[in-house]
């Protein structure tokens, strides 16, 4: 009974992290990216992140510092990153329908504004148990900011556990088996 009370009590405190079914296909989907413009400006350097990732201030604050794009130079011509720009803003984690977007959006004080989508609460939350010789010291992967490399879905916008494959990991796995 008193395991109960606490797991009540945890998910009452920490609503943001409570998930009915963490792999269940509608809570973690968002909408794909759809724009072809961003698939081919921003998916031309690295994986086209779906705008629902990130709230409005944050796509509106990389958009102005696109000469500096985390030490890379991504300017645009100015109507090209204004109609990128409205397309973020439309499709960002505030706008959006998708239950994932505001699981990414709990637990994101309304004054942060994230940058990277690796720092914000959810998704540090999420991954915080994978071992680092899963991610960074696997070649395979690098970088948390490589969603596509271990959720294979992530181009559809299919983040569920059951899409998670971690390359190169069974491989590190076994090298630190005792067979």
């Amino acid at each position: 009974m008193k395991i109960l009370s606490i797991l009540i009590l945890v998910c009452m405190v920490f609503p943001a992290y409570a998930d009915d079914d963490s792999s269940s296909g509608d809570d973690n989907q968002i909408t794909a990216v759809d724009n072809k413009q961003y698939l081919n400006e921003c998916g031309s350097c690295h994986f086209a992140y779906q705008p629902s990732l990130l709230p409005i201030r944050s796509w509106k604050k990389l958009m102005l510092q696109l000469a500096d794009h985390f030490g890379d130079n991504a300017e645009l011509a100015a109507e090209e990153q204004k109609q990128l720009t409205d397309y973020l803003v439309a499709n960002s984690a505030d706008l959006s329908p998708d239950k994932f977007a505001k699981k990414l959006l709990q637990g994101l004080a309304k004054d942060e504004t994230p940058l990277r989508i690796t720092i914000i609460p959810y998704f540090v939350h999420e991954h915080d148990k994978i071992p680092k010789k899963a991610i960074g010291d696997n070649p395979e992967v690098k970088s948390l900011s490589y969603c596509n490399k271990c959720h294979t879905g992530a181009e559809t916008g299919n983040y569920s556990e059951n899409s998670i494959k971690i390359p190169g990991y069974e491989r590190l796995n076994d090298d630190n088996s005792s067979h």
